[in-house]
């Protein structure tokens, strides 16, 4: 069966964009790098083996401006809205963002533990931050993600899964599944079939690159 590809302009772009540097610890080329101090190192052999799927706004219900940023590098202002004096204080990150319009911001290499899901537990295994990469999408529980924040997470995952094998598509999940009962994002509004369509879809292009000589 002949592989679907991209047009050959994505496919330049994957190539030149879509990359990540393992020689800098797992880092997303096209991402926007915004360097989190809320991380640490994972126990040592550890390597990602769950992607959890998160949804975040600050104000919440409200979307753009600065705060994600500033909560995850501990800069956000107390005063600047009456919900911010909540959460100021607590020291928490994710390894990506994924922002209404498909943006990417990555907070903390892939190789190293974000702190974003908590207590939890995954198929029994406590300690999710461990083993487990988190990224934020911008949103809430109730109102439907764009478009472009699920093309962009299935194609960031789908890199992902190529880059760390102990990853694949059976091994996502949102927040609401390690942490039940205390987290409920990504929310109803999430659909998770739609992206699982997309991983499935992403996986299956032909890598970047010529096509074969013909034998």
């Amino acid at each position: 069966m002949r592989r679907r590809q991209r047009p050959a302009s994505s496919q330049a772009a994957a190539a030149t964009r879509f990359l990540i540097d393992v020689q800098r610890g797992g880092v997303l080329e096209v991402a926007r790098q915004v360097q989190s101090p809320n991380c640490d190192a994972r126990p040592a052999g550890t390597v990602p083996e769950l992607v959890i799927v998160h949804g975040i706004s600050l104000p919440p219900g409200e979307y753009g401006g600065p705060w994600i940023d500033l909560l995850f590098t501990n800069a956000l202002p107390r005063d600047a809205h009456p919900y911010f004096a909540t959460v100021a204080d607590l020291r928490v990150s994710s390894h990506l963002l994924v922002r209404r319009d498909g943006e990417v911001v990555q907070y903390v290499p892939f190789d190293l533990r974000a702190w974003h899901a908590g207590v939890s537990s995954w198929q029994g295994r406590e300690r999710c931050n461990d083993y487990s990469i988190g990224i934020e999408l911008e949103g809430s529980d109730h109102e439907p993600y764009e478009s472009a924040q699920y093309a962009m997470l299935a194609r960031v995952i789908a890199l992902l899964c190529r880059a760390y094998p102990s990853l694949g598509p059976e091994r996502i999940v949102g927040h609401s599944d390690v942490a039940p009962g205390r987290k409920t994002d990504p929310g109803l509004a999430f659909e998770w079939p739609r992206l699982h369509a997309l991983v499935r879809f992403e996986l299956d292009l032909a890598p970047a690159g010529p096509s074969p000589a013909p034998a």
